[in-house]
């Protein structure tokens, strides 16, 4: 069994993103995707573990800056949209702020897990044969929370950490 973390919406908060990474470890993951808001270039270097794949949120104003630190770093840069394939599961990532894209996607059928952020609240159901997921938020939530998925069985864990 494979894992990857999926996390949110961590707003330039180090000492709560560095808290959130600290627990990765226990999970062994082949991969993380952040799914937008990172907010200040020196999150993008807390990730230096593993293969992040990083997709822009709203807040994201600095793209430039967060774009040449996520390439120093040796990650992927997958503007407002990503995806990928593992273990022979399509995955689609995005911040979710162009309700317009985020509705096409999780309603094409073409993905097993859609991954978004920007609501700030953890959420997991299922469209047709599309799990959508929300990890939560490090910033501005009621619980801090990233998300663990089991592959390539889609098992999806939200891991709550202390404020």
């Amino acid at each position: 069994m494979s894992r990857i973390v999926v996390i949110s919406d961590t707003h330039g908060k180090v000492s709560s993103t560095r808290r959130a990474i600290e627990r990765f470890e226990e999970y062994a993951p082949i991969a993380v995707i952040h799914c937008g808001d990172i907010c200040d270039p020196g999150i993008v270097a807390l990730f230096d573990r593993w293969a992040t794949h990083f997709v822009f949120g709203n807040n994201d104003y600095d793209e430039s800056n967060l774009r040449r630190s996520m390439e120093a770093a040796g990650h992927v840069c997958h503007e407002y949209f990503g995806t990928l394939e593992l273990q022979e599961r399509k995955i689609a990532f995005l911040h979710s702020h162009d309700d317009r894209l985020f509705q096409r996607t999780i309603h094409s059928g073409e993905f097993d897990l859609v991954c978004y952020g920007h609501t700030h609240v953890m959420d997991l159901k299922t469209i047709g044969k599309t799990k959508v997921l929300n990890p939560g938020a490090l910033h501005r939530a009621r619980h801090y929370s990233f998300a663990v998925v089991d592959l390539p069985e889609l098992t999806c864990q939200h891991i709550l950490l202390e404020h």
